[in-house]
């Protein structure tokens, strides 16, 4: 790629942080989300044991549940720092394909 992008350390060592975080906060979102494929509490009626069939699909288990999105933005925050963390040169290579990442995961929600 002909285009380079130069960042000072302490800027990348801000933006490492940074992604360090969000990171960290959607792992334990991701613990937390472990549970929500387990829907319980509902009743013995049929009714009741589809809708809590229903919360734990929308839960974990399917490609379009919470469990999934969480480790999907666990995902591409990773590439997005490791592109940083190479000092910005692997950020232009790789920015596109984090955006489209990001992007798609929002469009599916």
């Amino acid at each position: 790629m002909s285009e380079f992008v130069r960042l000072e350390p302490h800027v990348i060592d801000e933006i490492l942080a940074i992604c360090d975080t969000v990171i960290a906060e959607l792992d334990k979102a991701s613990r937390i989300a472990d549970g929500l494929g387990r829907a319980e509490g509902f009743g013995e009626f049929e009714s009741a044991k589809q809708l809590a069939a229903g919360f734990a699909r929308k839960g974990a288990g399917t490609p379009e549940s919470a469990k999934e999105r969480v480790d999907q933005f666990i995902v591409a925050f990773t590439q997005l720092r490791d592109a940083f963390a190479s000092g910005g040169e692997a950020f232009l290579e790789a920015e596109f394909d984090w955006v489209r990442q990001l992007a798609s995961i929002e469009q599916e929600l």
